[in-house]
């Protein structure tokens, strides 16, 4: 058996084209359990003011890392334009991790990455501010899971506890970025790699484990913590 524990963040942009690969290499090995884990890049909005200066600042900087992340995406879905001229700053990381958590509790894994997934498109393609609580409540209600059980699992203190819960067992594995995928609790695939590295990783894990397998591709994507600045390389 094949655990994945996906760490990924709502407003990451090359989170976005990594779930999509994931859901992917579900299909090609459905044998694969995948569990998925919150981690925050922006809390607040105090950490934007921190990182970039102003929140202003940290949307432009942000949608330069989204031109990258558009490259990386094997759909080049994200709509630019359009959220540089939506009339909001770049939301944080909290509502929208809390709501993809309050979704798997009522409907485990899958009714998380319905929901995640649904926030990410809602953010990137449709230029919707995922920080907003009605534009969240109004995409759960598109979803599967059941809006009012939801409700309760938003505001239930566990459900934060569960977050916090995923944020430790980041920090246990000492990671500073995502996209991340923690393979049977020791292989590290690190960035949005390519479909194609990614299930030769997996493969190789299924077939003979090593000491450490770790996808690092200079291509790949991903977002990072340093020095407590937000850096989306491609």
């Amino acid at each position: 058996m094949i655990t994945i524990e996906f760490f990924h963040d709502v407003v990451c942009s090359f989170c976005f084209p990594m779930s999509y690969r994931m859901r992917q290499v579900q299909k090609e090995l459905p044998e694969i359990k995948i569990i998925h884990r919150s981690f925050a890049l922006a809390r607040e909005e105090a950490d934007h003011e921190q990182m970039f200066g102003s929140r202003e600042n940290a949307k432009n900087e942000i949608l330069t890392h989204w031109v990258h992340a558009n490259q990386n995406d094997d759909l080049h879905r994200f709509n630019i334009e359009g959220m540089k001229a939506a009339d909001f700053l770049f939301p944080t990381s909290m509502n929208g991790l809390l709501a993809a958590k309050a979704a798997g509790v009522v409907s485990e894994e899958l009714g998380y990455w319905e929901v995640f997934d649904a926030l990410q498109k809602a953010l990137f393609v449709e230029s919707r501010n995922i920080g907003d609580l009605a534009v969240i409540e109004s995409i759960v209600k598109q979803s599967s899971v059941d809006f009012e059980d939801w409700q309760q699992a938003f505001v239930d203190p566990a459900t934060l506890a569960l977050v916090e819960d995923d944020f430790r067992i980041a920090n246990a594995y000492q990671l500073t970025g995502v996209p991340a995928l923690i393979v049977n609790g020791k292989y590290l695939i690190n960035g949005a790699q390519p479909l194609e590295q990614i299930i030769q990783a997996l493969q190789t894990i299924k077939e003979k484990e090593a000491p450490l397998i770790e996808a690092n591709d200079s291509e790949s994507g991903s977002c990072n913590m340093e020095d407590g600045k937000w850096v989306c390389k491609d």
